[in-house]
């Protein structure tokens, strides 16, 4: 069917996506072709020889979706993203704002997790970067079975508040991936309904700090800051599972600041 949609899986996880109809391509890793006449009538569940890889056909989900987007910021991993959607309590229908958008890494889980009665705005002041979001974010749309009420601004988060306001009368969260995200946190934690949460990715401790003053400043109360390490697991050659050799350490300190204080766990 034109149109439709494809993953090309490879046996490590990587992935390819396809979509019928496009003609002649040229895709990085598996080089140039024509998309309809190497697919012909494949259907999800076979496998597809290309050049010197095999390859699974699949329909494609997010997973799919990020580990094949193109990337021109350094995006958020899923370890932070998932953790930050948890924890902030980011839900199907929730009204969420992005404070730097850059390759939608992050937006693109949001706008899985929020479905289509949901609301995201993301804001990127570098036309670079959100070129590439929206692209990224654009042919996840056409992927995902629900897509939420989507709205990039490109503009500076310090001088868009009268745009988000626009948008919206109230946000549910806020996640600021920001080189200095202590600028906006007074004028935009104003826009949380009560009890929504605003939340920060700092790659440094100087940003952790700074960002953990300017919530309290703005009379927000930290529920949680701290960093989330990844360690993978591998089979050794001699049987049995071990540590992997290359555990993902430090990306970044999260922070998660809530208008109200509530006891945790």
């Amino acid at each position: 069917m034109s149109g439709e949609w494809l993953a090309l899986v490879e046996s490590d996880g990587r992935a390819y996506l396809l979509q019928r109809g496009s003609g002649e391509v040229r895709v990085r890793g598996l080089g140039r072709f024509n998309v309809d006449d190497t697919l012909g009538d494949v259907v999800p569940g076979d496998s597809l020889v290309i050049g010197q890889k095999t390859l699974r056909v699949v329909n494609p989900g997010l997973p799919e979706a990020r580990r094949a987007m193109k990337r021109r910021a350094q995006v958020i991993l899923a370890k932070d993203a998932g953790y930050l959607i948890s924890r902030m309590g980011i839900s199907v229908g929730s009204t969420v704002l992005e404070g730097g958008h850059g390759s939608a890494g992050l937006a693109m889980h949001l706008a899985s997790v929020i479905g289509g009665s949901g609301k995201l705005i993301s804001v990127e002041n570098r036309p670079e970067h959100a070129t590439v979001g929206r692209e990224n974010m654009e042919t996840l749309r056409e992927i995902l079975p629900e897509f939420p009420e989507w709205h990039l601004l490109e503009s500076d988060l310090t001088s868009c508040k009268e745009e988000v306001s626009a948008l919206t009368d109230h946000l549910d969260a806020v996640i600021l991936d920001l080189a200095e995200p202590w600028t906006v946190v007074s004028d935009i934690s104003k826009l949380l309904r009560p009890g929504g949460r605003l939340g920060c990715y700092c790659p440094t401790s100087i940003q952790l700090e700074k960002s953990w003053e300017a919530c309290e400043s703005a009379g927000l109360y930290i529920e949680w800051a701290g960093e989330v390490i990844e360690r993978r697991w591998s089979k050794a050659s001699r049987g049995g599972v071990r540590p992997g050799n290359q555990p993902i350490g430090h990306t970044a300190f999260l922070l998660i600041a809530a208008e109200q204080l509530v006891d945790e766990e």
